[in-house]
């Protein structure tokens, strides 16, 4: 609290402000006859120290202004900048990677979800990517156990299989000297093969009839308008049709992650509801597929321009799967340049460029205070991209991701966020990404047809804004 010092009889102390900035001052009221106040200002000192700033207040969005502003600002003013949003809310953008990190491990109990989360909420429900507080902590209690890396495992068989389907279909691609379009080509894989990991044989009727997968159109629709909203709906009341086939269903089920999430209980013994299985089971098929399809369009583009990194792959290919109809979840373990390379394209591309925080208590970040109330905009794009922290960024180089020269304690990284909030799904993720490469990888080499660099299309994820098309050919 300020104070006011007064000689006589006043009032007790407050806090005053000068502008929107409190300040703690001592007044002192001199009272020299009875038509002469002299009012003195002594040794005004800051209680709330804010970052530097524009001072025109500033409009932030999901958009490309917003990535292109954000930039800007920390050109200028470093890497913690106040903003005045134009609702007269403060805003911070925080590119600094230690303070990152102090928000989102050590201090994630002081913040919740941010502005921006509305347009994810009309199409997910109140699932775990959109919940906060109590709600969210239940559920996430709950889900946690069926990303268990044992019970993750068992999908590995499903994982496979889809990236052979995938190399059945290049090969005709290869054979008649067709291109491929890698952005749906990557999109179907994981769209499919996260479909059969929740619903396991009930996925099969829509993956196998062409046309009649209801998902599909998530994969070749970015827009997220409202037409999209619509299909959505329409599939929410399918899924409470199957939610409700499946509870009725007396015989034992193959394990997906249906099963395991209708098994799951509360501290109280008490099961999810129709209505938050539904959430829940929308947010693991939107987040399930796009993180690993994007980062996969990313990388194979990444591959086709970098013969040596292709070339080093093919090595541990060789060495850890010989026989790529036999997968070992050892072998998956062991194959570290090929998660160097994974972490790379998700430094460079990171699935979500931007995301937000609100402060519900007071906070420090750096040496600035965090008023209640504050916006905090973090972008794992801008920071995975400074100088700061990575030489020559714009270069696609996973040698960076060598573990003597970069312990994880220390990464300015954070594709999948981090602390309480990191995404469950990054495990699977990987095995996905990592087996997709390793069956595909050695059989068939891609060729950029184009020198276009890929431009980004700023939505809530970070997608190509045109799909990349490359020439399969087929190895010896």
């Amino acid at each position: 609290m300020g104070l006011f010092e007064f000689t006589g009889v006043w009032p007790a102390a407050r806090v005053c402000s000068i502008g929107s900035l409190p300040v703690n001052v001592i007044l002192r009221l001199h009272w020299q006859g009875p038509t002469d106040l002299s009012v003195f200002m002594t040794a005004a000192s800051l209680a709330f120290r804010r970052p530097p700033g524009p001072a025109d207040a500033v409009p932030l969005g999901i958009d490309p202004q917003t990535l292109k502003t954000l930039e800007a600002l920390d050109a200028e003013y470093g890497s913690i900048v106040s903003i005045e949003q134009p609702s007269g809310r403060l805003a911070y953008f925080v590119n600094d990677a230690h303070e990152v990190r102090q928000l989102l491990l050590k201090q994630h109990a002081k913040y919740r979800k941010g502005p921006g989360f509305e347009r994810v909420k009309m199409l997910l429900g109140n699932g775990l990517i959109v919940s906060d507080g109590d709600i969210w902590r239940r559920s996430r209690r709950m889900i946690q156990p069926a990303f268990s890396r044992q019970k993750v495992h068992q999908l590995l068989g499903v994982m496979q299989r889809c990236a052979d389907r995938l190399a059945r279909r290049w090969a005709e691609a290869a054979s008649s000297g067709t291109t491929i379009n890698i952005t749906e080509e990557t999109s179907e894989f994981s769209l499919d093969l996260i479909l059969i990991s929740i619903f396991g044989s009930d996925a099969n009727a829509w993956i196998e009839t062409p046309g009649e997968n209801p998902f599909s159109f998530l994969s070749r629709d970015s827009t997220r308008d409202l037409s999209v909203v619509m299909k959505v709906r329409a599939l929410r009341e399918m899924l409470l049709d199957l939610i409700a086939a499946r509870r009725d269903r007396q015989e034992a089920c193959e394990f997906d992650f249906l099963s395991m999430y209708l098994l799951a209980k509360d501290k109280d013994g008490v099961a999810f509801s129709d209505a938050e299985l539904l959430d829940e089971l929308m947010t693991l098929v939107v987040a399930g597929f796009e993180t690993s399809a994007n980062t996969l369009n990313w990388a194979w583009y990444l591959l086709a321009g970098r013969v040596d990194v292709e070339s080093r792959l093919l090595n541990e290919f060789a060495e850890q799967l010989p026989d790529a109809s036999d997968i070992a979840q050892d072998n998956l373990t062991a194959m570290t340049y090929t998660q160097q390379v994974l972490e790379e394209t998700l430094r460079l591309y990171p699935p979500v460029w931007l995301f937000t925080r609100r402060a519900e208590e007071a906070d420090v970040l750096g040496d600035f205070d965090v008023p209640p109330g504050t916006d905090i905009y973090l972008s794992p794009y801008l920071l995975h991209r400074s100088s700061r922290y990575y030489e020559d960024p714009d270069r696609f180089d996973p040698n960076r991701f060598e573990a003597a020269l970069q312990p994880k304690k220390d990464r300015p990284y954070f594709p999948f966020s981090l602390g309480p909030r990191r995404c469950l799904g990054e495990y699977f993720s990987f095995l996905e990404m990592k087996i997709h490469l390793g069956i595909l990888l050695p059989r068939f080499r891609l060729e950029r047809v184009s020198d276009d660099k890929p431009e980004l299309e700023l939505g809530i994820n970070l997608r190509t804004a045109r799909d990349i098309m490359l020439r399969p050919t087929q190895r010896d």
